[in-house]
């Protein structure tokens, strides 16, 4: 079998790397990985495959396809729950999806690592990699002070009455949610609600004021090609590795979408990506925009 290599280095950085660093500029929180998957991974990486004769295009992600209706596949959790790497593949086009191959969504990680270890690959003991790419062992926000100083931009931390409680170093280096790092003093602990870019306001409150019962999400990306009906239940997960909740789909259009919590959720970020379940089978996901 031929290796190839490709350098897809430029590539890389116009699509994943510096709209990593714009949206942050933008008080956002990207998750680069999902779209990295159909824009690089396969939108380069498979494509290249298939021109060249493949059949399929197979990783190691770990989550299952399988046939649907018309000629369809579906995308399902993996059969390792603690390792379902579903949400990640959620930016998938149908069309992606029917030539990809994903033979570890039936397997256990522990099941993995036994098959390496009887094929004597020295992979078999590596610990699982959690940071981004391209950050390796360097700490985000020291990557954004030196490719986006402007990021290093102190600015008033307010509560939610507006109340001047503190000063932080640079939006950038705060994320919705966050209780850790906020440093001022109260009765109990502050979390942060929500980032006010052009104000360069962080707002904190307490625990009971962190949860948003609404989001707004844009630009989705649906699996089978069309949006879920209006006013169906889903479990949605706004973030990678967040336990999946439930919430009722407002409004779903190819534009954007509205979904309603049963009860108050924390951590929603803009920025990241709200993906939708039904089941097993992941239906999708868009960027999220707003709350309230």
């Amino acid at each position: 079998m031929p290796f190839v290599a490709l350098d897809v280095r430029e590539r890389f950085y116009q699509r994943v790397v510096k709209a990593f660093i714009e949206q942050y500029v933008a008080g956002n929180t990207p998750n680069p990985c999902l779209f990295c998957n159909p824009q690089v991974k396969w939108g380069i990486l498979q494509s290249y495959a298939l021109e060249q004769g493949a059949d399929y295009f197979a990783t190691g992600h770990y989550a299952r396809i399988v046939p649907g209706e018309n000629g369809q596949v579906q995308l399902l959790r993996g059969l390792d729950r603690t390792k379902d790497q579903s949400y990640m593949l959620s930016q998938l086009s149908q069309q992606q999806l029917q030539r990809s191959l994903l033979p570890l969504g039936e397997l256990t990680k522990t099941q993995v690592r036994q098959q390496a270890k009887a094929l004597n690959l020295p992979v078999a003991d590596r610990h699982d990699s959690q940071d981004l790419c391209f950050l390796g062992d360097v700490d985000y926000r020291d990557f954004l002070s030196r490719f986006a100083p402007e990021t290093e931009a102190p600015g008033e931390i307010v509560d939610l009455n507006g109340r001047v409680l503190g000063e932080h170093q640079g939006l950038a280096f705060y994320t919705i949610g966050q209780r850790r790092g906020i440093r001022i003093s109260a009765p109990e602990p502050y979390y942060v609600v929500a980032k006010e870019p052009h104000s360069n306001r962080l707002i904190v409150g307490f625990m009971d004021q962190a949860g948003k019962s609404s989001l707004q999400a844009t630009a989705p990306n649906w699996i089978s090609g069309e949006p879920p009906a209006a006013g169906e239940e889903v479990d949605v997960m706004i973030r990678y590795r967040a336990n999946p909740v439930p919430a009722t789909l407002a409004s779903a259009t190819d534009d954007e979408f509205r979904l309603k919590f049963n009860q108050p959720v924390r951590g929603i970020t803009p920025g990241q990506v709200a993906v939708l379940y039904r089941g097993e089978q992941c239906l999708g996901g868009g960027i999220i925009k707003s709350t309230w």
